[in-house]
């Protein structure tokens, strides 16, 4: 464990929800102890703030590590790097590895392997045994030994009775219940949004109805048994609305989206290129522009990535290759550029979606640039255009949606509990 050294950041823009305010901020013992206009304590690393801005570290509550089990595409250790990289501190990462996380021991094994990376992992268990979809897994031993939350991600629960038992116990047992709405009877092989794009390829696409119904479903279970339920990687209009609506009526349903449903369209998969594939797949315009009203009027509560990392050869063969793409050091970029560079989005509500919010919905501390906060914080270049070059990418794996797109903001130091983790600064 790294001693904890004292920072003080000079002239930087702080911003969270509270405040916005040009400072110094001093760090000792993994906390925020002063902050002032100007500060002159000694300390170990003196950080010159100027043009950039201070910011509560992410939390992604969606990635895939895919270790245990598929480390050749990315393991803990890389998976952390990455996520540092991007600014992110935390994360929930999904239960779909080899095995399954549906016993103590992957969960415990996962929470071990991360403890000295600087980031917070925290293991989805399964819903399911195996991710089968038939016997339900036990939620009190998965809770003792480390989960927060449960879900079969990456695929759906498709008996609805299980769901409606597993919903029914999460009361129970006080873990969040995350659903990857998708009906596979209706996908039945589809590989890309199904509309225009996809017949011009000549290729089988997925209904929108598939996240839609699933979507709708979930909803109506949890609010039968008076149970939380959170949608995983909202990307559809009819979903978005279908959310806004239970909202409304009370429903204890929270969801998030990633960056790529709010700036991406499958047009791109004209390309026949499969890094441009994921589940749920890219949308139409008519699904952007909803994704974005969803962020705006607050339906949609947070920021994702879905990090799903593939090596280069799986992802070769546009028809054949493994849904996902990666995500975690472009996700602050990709948010700033879409959404607070074009004013549609202000920077407080950013930090709401990627950084308070899923630490909420999960019952975390929430960090802020606040005197006696834990000091789990971003400083980014809000202004520094960038190309994204997979090949630069500290993940193993560079199946980016972004590839060769220039962004607008880039995190520039990431700091963990008061401890530097990542400085761009030392990679040049």
């Amino acid at each position: 464990m790294q001693d904890k050294p004292t920072i003080l950041i000079k002239n930087i823009r702080a911003v969270d929800t509270i405040s916005d305010r040009l400072t110094d901020v001093f760090i000792s013992d993994g906390k925020i102890q002063e902050i002032a206009p100007t500060i002159h304590a000694g300390a170990d690393e003196v950080i010159d703030g100027t043009d950039l801005t201070l910011m509560p570290s992410l939390f992604d509550m969606h990635v895939h590590f895919r270790d245990p089990g598929q480390t050749d595409k990315e393991d803990i250790l890389t998976g952390t790097a990455a996520a540092l990289a991007g600014g992110v501190t935390g994360v929930l990462a999904m239960p779909n590895t080899v095995p399954p996380c549906d016993n103590p021991d992957t969960i415990r094994y996962i929470i071990d392997k991360a403890k000295d990376t600087g980031v917070d992992v925290y293991p989805v268990g399964c819903i399911t045994n195996g991710m089968r979809g038939e016997g339900l897994c036990d939620y009190e031993a998965l809770k003792e030994a480390g989960c927060i939350c449960i879900s079969d991600d990456g695929r759906p629960v498709e008996n609805a009775e299980n769901m409606r038992r597993a919903l029914e116990l999460s009361n129970e047992n006080g873990l969040l219940v995350a659903s990857h709405c998708e009906d596979l009877s209706i996908i039945n092989g589809g590989i890309m949004n199904k509309g225009t794009v996809s017949r011009k390829l000549g290729v089988k696409g997925m209904d929108r109805a598939s996240e839609d119904y699933i979507t709708a479903r979930e909803m109506i279970l949890a609010s039968s048994v008076g149970a939380r339920i959170h949608i995983c990687h909202v990307s559809t209009e009819g979903s978005t609305a279908m959310i806004r609506f239970a909202k409304s009526r009370g429903v204890r349903v929270t969801c998030e989206t990633a960056p790529h449903y709010f700036m991406l369209t499958d047009k791109l998969l004209e390309k026949r290129d499969a890094y441009y594939r994921m589940n749920p797949p890219l949308r139409t315009p008519h699904d952007v522009k909803a994704i974005i009203e969803g962020i705006k009027d607050g339906t949609i509560d947070c920021i994702i990535t879905d990090h799903a990392p593939h090596t280069d050869e799986q992802k070769a063969n546009f028809e054949t290759a493994p849904n996902g793409v990666v995500g975690l050091e472009t996700s602050l970029a990709a948010s700033l550029t879409a959404l607070y560079h074009t004013g549609e989005v202000p920077l407080r509500r950013i930090i709401e979606l990627m950084c308070v919010n899923p630490r909420r919905i999960l019952g975390l501390e929430v960090p802020a640039v606040q005197v006696g906060s834990t000091a789990d914080l971003v400083i980014a270049d809000l202004d520094r255009k960038w190309t994204v070059d997979p090949a630069k990418l500290h993940s193993k794996s560079h199946n980016t949606v972004f590839k060769g797109m220039t962004l607008t903001g880039k995190p520039v130091i990431t700091i963990s509990k008061g401890i530097i983790r990542y400085d761009e600064r030392k990679e040049k």
